[in-house]
C-alpha cells in the first residue's frame, strides 16, 4: 500500500496525492471508530460498563492479552497470527478516482481485520475497545488506531520519481526488523503498565 499511494503514483493516475491521502485518513479513522463503537457496545452488553470495581480485572485481562500477543509475535510453539489472506483490491487504483479508492482503502485499513493482520496488537486494540465497556471509549480507541494506520502513508510524501520509490522499498526492508522489535517492546511495556495500573486500583 505504501508503495502504491505515493505522489508519483497518484500523478500517473491523474489524481492528487494530498486528496487521496486525506480521504484515506478519513476512511481509516471512521472505519476504526465504527468497529470501536460496536465493540464498546458489545462490551457494555457482555462485561458491563467500566467501573472502579471492575477496572482491576479488565486491566489484568488486557495485560494477559498483551502477553499472549508478545508470545505469538515471537512465534513460540510455532503459533502464528490468525488472519485472513486478503488485501485491498488494487484494481480500484485504475478504476476509480483517488478520493474514492482512498476512502475505500482507508475504511478497510481502519477496520483492521478485513485484510491481512501482520501483528497480534491489532486484536489487542479491539479487545481494549470491548473491555472499555462503552461506545465512547471504544470509538476513541478505534479512531486513534485507524488514524495511525493510515498515517503511515506520510512516509511516502517524498516519492516523486522512480529512484525515490526504489529507495523507499529498500528502506522498508531495512526497517522490518527494527519495527518488529519495537512492536515487541511496546507490547511488553504496555502489559507491564496494565499490571501496575491494576495493582494500583
Amino acid at each position: 500500500m505504501l508503495t502504491s499511494i505515493t505522489p508519483l503514483g497518484e500523478r500517473g493516475r491523474g489524481s492528487r496525492w494530498g486528496v487521496t491521502l486525506s480521504f484515506m485518513l478519513l476512511g481509516s479513522t471512521l472505519g476504526g471508530a465504527a468497529v470501536g463503537v460496536l465493540l464498546g457496545l458489545l462490551g457494555d452488553a457482555t462485561v458491563g460498563p467500566a467501573t472502579s470495581a471492575s477496572a482491576e480485572w479488565r486491566l489484568y485481562l488486557l495485560a494477559a492479552l498483551l502477553g499472549a500477543a508478545f508470545v505469538i509475535e515471537l512465534g513460540v510453539g510455532g503459533v502464528g497470527i490468525p488472519t485472513i489472506r486478503r488485501q485491498v483490491d488494487e484494481r480500484w487504483l485504475n478504476a476509480y478516482r483517488g478520493w474514492v479508492y482512498g476512502f475505500g482503502f482507508g475504511v478497510q485499513l481502519g477496520a483492521g481485520v478485513v485484510t491481512i493482520v501482520s501483528t497480534a496488537s491489532v486484536y489487542v486494540t479491539f479487545a481494549a475497545c470491548w473491555l472499555a465497556g462503552a461506545a465512547l471509549p471504544g470509538l476513541a480507541i478505534g479512531a486513534v488506531f485507524g488514524a495511525a494506520r493510515a498515517a503511515t502513508l506520510f512516509g511516502a510524501r517524498s516519492i516523486h520519481d522512480p529512484r525515490a520509490l526504489q529507495e523507499l522499498g529498500r528502506r522498508l526492508r531495512r526497517w522490518a526488523l527494527p519495527a518488529r522489535s519495537a512492536t515487541l517492546a511496546c507490547e511488553f511495556a504496555l502489559a507491564l503498565a496494565a499490571v501496575l495500573a491494576a495493582v494500583g486500583t
